[in-house]
């Protein structure tokens, strides 16, 4: 976990885990940015899922912030417990999808905070947020190396498409995964 200063949103939502810690859920600030990204990186490694077509090797994922302040009906959030990042995830109206899809992006959490449930309110989170910003449906990318996450998905009720859509980038996925929200 990498401790940075915590800056407080008024869009902040604080929760409460299985484990009976509080977590933060706010949106991504600026110096969250070499945080996410190494837990992004570090988790891929873990899973032996640190490929070429993946956000491994994506440029964004260093720049989330940016990214984010850049477009439109997007939003990416980070999860901090006692002022630490342990995870993030966002939802982008990616290239290619119709304006009421939009993907679930990034979905990644420290090895430490996984089990807890946290993945779960991240999801929620999300889905809860695009679908006020008007989408209907939401989309995923994943791999197979990611299995405990595709079981998540599938628990949301997440059901497999046989290819990708829009034009995300990601050509190392070989899961995609839609939901209407």
């Amino acid at each position: 976990m990498i401790a940075l200063p915590m800056v407080l949103s008024i869009h902040s939502k604080n929760y409460v885990n299985q484990n009976r810690v509080a977590v933060t859920i706010r949106p991504i600030h600026l110096l969250d940015n070499a945080a996410i990204a190494f837990i992004i990186r570090a988790s891929l490694e873990e899973f032996g899922a640190n490929k070429p077509g993946t956000v491994y090797y994506d440029n964004t994922t260093d720049h989330l912030y940016e990214l984010f302040q850049n477009h439109q009906r997007c939003a990416y959030y980070i999860a901090e417990e006692d002022g630490l990042i342990i995870g993030g995830a966002g939802y982008f109206h990616s290239d290619g999808l119709d304006e009421n899809t939009c993907e679930l992006v990034k979905m990644y959490l420290s090895k430490s905070s996984r089990g807890k449930g946290l993945g779960q309110q991240m999801i929620a989170h999300c889905m809860s947020e695009a679908k006020s910003n008007g989408f209907t449906q939401m989309y995923l990318e994943t791999m197979p190396e990611l299995k405990k996450a595709i079981q998540v998905y599938e628990k949301f009720g997440f059901e497999y498409l046989k290819g990708p859509m829009g034009n995300t980038g990601h050509d190392g996925c070989g899961i995609w995964m839609l939901k209407k929200i």
